[in-house]
């Protein structure tokens, strides 16, 4: 589905223009402007569009109360809005949100989307996030067969070794001209540069911040 996204919550989104449904309703998905994950699900109404573009945090509709919504006034677990995009038919709202506190769910999990078959899973995120998880679970609960595992417990000499050989290896494949090289020997090289984010305790998301910071 194509997209359409405002250049900044000063120009707003033009209200007039979104199809909201009979009871004046249009869905939102709040997703981490970081990683990706899908977060959760709720109703906007006009008023509450509105109110989030106004202040740039996001407010719902809540259909149970019959009012206004400000998400996280209560738990603080408030949502900054990043971005607002409408998708192409104009009946449906993706908000790139930082969740404050990494809770979105009442239930207190980071997504409201953490079942799968009945039981408790993390949502998706995109796949250095991914990767960066198990890398960080093998280094909280190390097992004696995990490259993983052996490289963390080898400390910065075995783990910036391998970042250096990587690293070499990424020019030779650049300068050889070999696509499926180059993508295989840079895979190698930010795998071991999240072992090494893990094992000095720095978190992926501050490198996507740092990242966010330069883009813009």
């Amino acid at each position: 589905m194509s997209l359409a996204e405002t250049p900044s919550l000063s120009q707003a989104i033009p209200l007039d223009d979104i199809r909201y449904n009979e009871q004046g309703l249009v869905p939102a998905i709040a997703q981490d402007y970081l990683d990706g994950t899908v977060l959760m699900m709720a109703w906007m109404n006009q008023e509450s569009l509105q109110k989030t573009l106004t202040t740039g945090e996001v407010w719902y509709w809540s259909r149970s109360r019959g009012e206004l919504w400000h998400k996280g006034a209560t738990s603080g677990h408030i949502q900054k809005v990043q971005s607002l995009r409408y998708d192409c038919d104009s009946d449906a709202l993706l908000i790139g949100i930082e969740q404050i506190g990494d809770i979105a769910c009442h239930t207190g999990e980071r997504s409201c989307f953490h079942q799968v078959d009945g039981t408790k899973a993390p949502p998706p995120a995109d796949t250095l996030s991914q990767v960066f998880e198990v890398i960080c679970d093998r280094r909280d609960n190390p097992t004696d067969t995990s490259y993983t595992c052996k490289l963390l417990a080898g400390g910065d000499n075995k783990i910036l070794k391998k970042i250096g050989e990587e690293s070499a290896e990424v020019v030779m494949a650049c300068k050889d001209d070999d696509k499926d090289a180059i993508a295989g020997e840079v895979a190698d090289l930010l795998y071991h540069s999240l072992v090494a984010l893990a094992h000095h305790n720095v978190d992926i998301r501050d490198v996507y911040r740092k990242l966010q910071a330069r883009r813009r």
